[in-house]
Formats: C-alpha cells, sequence, structure tokens
C-alpha cells in the first residue's frame, strides 16, 4: 500500500434523534481506528445527510460538528427519500473513497475496515452482504427472501442481501454522477456500472433505538420502483397475459356451446356475458395500472426536477 485514501463515510439520517446520540460516537471510534491504523488519511471524515427529518436530528448533527471537526452535514430542504439523500451525500464529497451506511448500526459498521482492505486490493466497489438476517423480524426476512427473488425474475440485476452498504472509488462516483434517472434505485444502478467488485460478508444487527423507517409502504414502494426502473418485463407480461385469455376465452365459448346444446338447464346468456366481463374487467384494470406506472415515470423523467435541493450545510 504505497498511497492512503481519504475517506467519506455517508450517513442519510430521517428522524433518527434518537439513535444519533448513539450511533455518532461508535462513527467517531471508527474513523479515528482506521486514522490510526494508517488505512486512510487524517483528513477523512463523516458526513450525515438530514433527510427532511421533522425531529431534532439537524441540531444533533450541528452539536457534535462543534465537538469534532470530523463531523460533516447536509441538510436537504424536505424529505426527498432515502436513495435521493445518499445521492445527495455521495455527490457531495471530495474524498478518494466513499462508504455509504444506515444511521441504524444494523449494518455492522466494523465491515467498514474490510472494505478499505479490499480496495487496496484492486476491488473499486465493495458490496456489504448479509449473511445472517436473524435480527429482522419475520414479515421482514419473508419479504427480503422474496423481494430478490422476484427482482431476479424480472430481469433486475441485484446483489443478493445487498442493501445500500458499500465502499465505492471517485472514479466509480463520477461515472455515478453520469445517471440522470430521476427515479433513483441505487441497488440496481451500482452493480451495472461495472469495475472490479468485491463482496463483505456480515450478520445483520438489531437497531439499538428508534424504529425503523421502512415500513410495509416504503418497501413495497422501492420494489415497485426497481422492478419499472431496470425492467420492461410487465409490459412483456401483459402481452402473454393476452395471449392466454383470447386462449381462454375461446376455450369458454367451446363450454358454452357444450353445455348449451349438450346439457341445457342454463340461464340463457348469463355465463358467456357475466363471466367474460368481471374476468376481462379485472385484467383490463391492472394492465392499465402497469402501463400508468411506467407513463408516470417518463412523465417523472421529462420534467427532470432535481432529485435534492440542499437547505444548509456543515462544512
Amino acid at each position: 500500500m504505497n498511497h492512503l485514501a481519504s475517506l467519506t463515510i455517508v450517513i442519510p439520517c430521517f428522524n433518527e434523534e434518537d439513535m444519533l446520540p448513539i450511533s455518532i460516537p461508535k462513527f467517531i471510534i471508527i474513523l479515528e481506528n482506521l486514522i490510526e491504523q494508517k488505512l486512510v488519511t487524517d483528513d477523512s471524515k463523516i458526513l450525515f445527510v438530514d433527510d427532511g427529518s421533522k425531529d431534532q436530528t439537524w441540531k444533533i448533527i450541528q452539536k457534535y460538528n462543534e465537538e469534532n471537526h470530523k463531523i460533516k452535514g447536509l441538510k436537504l430542504s424536505r424529505n426527498f427519500g432515502h436513495q435521493n439523500a445518499l445521492l445527495s451525500g455521495l455527490m457531495n464529497i471530495d474524498t478518494e473513497i466513499s462508504i455509504s451506511i444506515d444511521a441504524d448500526l444494523q449494518d455492522d459498521p466494523k465491515v467498514i475496515q474490510k472494505m478499505i482492505e479490499a480496495y487496496y486490493k484492486g476491488a473499486e466497489i465493495v458490496f456489504g452482504v448479509r449473511n445472517d438476517r436473524s435480527a429482522d423480524s419475520f414479515f421482514k426476512r419473508f419479504f427480503a427472501q422474496n423481494y430478490y427473488k422476484i427482482m431476479n425474475t424480472m430481469g433486475v440485476d441485484l446483489i443478493q442481501d445487498h442493501a445500500d452498504f458499500r465502499l465505492m472509488s471517485k472514479k466509480v462516483l463520477n461515472v455515478l454522477g453520469g445517471f440522470k434517472e430521476v427515479n433513483l434505485f441505487l441497488r440496481g444502478i451500482v452493480p451495472v456500472i461495472g469495475f472490479k467488485t468485491q463482496k463483505i460478508f456480515y450478520a445483520r444487527l438489531e437497531r439499538e433505538a428508534g424504529e425503523t423507517k421502512y415500513n410495509i409502504k416504503k418497501m413495497l414502494a422501492l420494489a415497485i420502483n426497481g422492478i419499472t426502473s431496470f425492467s420492461v418485463m410487465p409490459l412483456i407480461l401483459i402481452i402473454w397475459i393476452g395471449v392466454l385469455i383470447s386462449i381462454l376465452s375461446g376455450l369458454m365459448g367451446i363450454w358454452a356451446l357444450f353445455v348449451k346444446f349438450f346439457i341445457g338447464g342454463t340461464v340463457e346468456g348469463w355465463t358467456s356475458i357475466v363471466v367474460p366481463l368481471y374476468f376481462l374487467g379485472g385484467i383490463q384494470l391492472l394492465t392499465l395500472g402497469i402501463i400508468g406506472i411506467y407513463i408516470a415515470k417518463v412523465y417523472m423523467e421529462v420534467k427532470a426536477r432535481p432529485r435534492f435541493i440542499i437547505e444548509d450545510e456543515i462544512k
């Protein structure tokens, strides 16, 4: 190792007033240890991104900055969402490597040292991968397992059990800056960038304070965004559904004629009208909804509104 790299740990936060007094001191200790071990330069830092929090998150970041100059902060003008908040931090750093991690400490920060060692061995991207989710609730484990299966089935290239805990070099960040999607899904974008990658495995930890910000609604929204941002498979499925309905309609017509002429006892016209009406109506609503999602995403991309707006900054 001939050259020490400078590091920024990027941590998006949303209403984390209970967690930050626990996590910030731990991140400081980790960074100081990395500096003492000559793994990163002394000008390395920790950047907290306040994603429009409604509690005391920003004031806590300010307080710790006054006590330690390695604590930096970005305050967004409103809540732009986790992915956009993370991107705002990554696009506003000047160090040679970045490591993104959530403030809840469920992704083991001790793995950061292994990530940096992998970078010095040539990896431009290092993915933190969970190989033990026993700390998660049953529902969250069930959702995560099926989430990755569905995404892979839809043709989305994701790293199994990887969220947003990763190391990226400055070279990768420069390429990432060229992706202009408004509908941002970093978990899908980063793997398609390329370069040499490596995986570091770890056990997911329990949250020590506060509540998870990824409820059912947000997890489903993230899944839908990922599928529609990286796959046209739902549109192809609509075509096959149309083919299947045509076949079923033909079979239903043959069955209705058979009943009418050979069995009898049916209400005249009921089967041939009501059943296909409800069936086709449901399919039409489903397909229009899928098409509507894609049209809405095109609408958002065409407007090209800012993905984040910075209100304040602590340097």
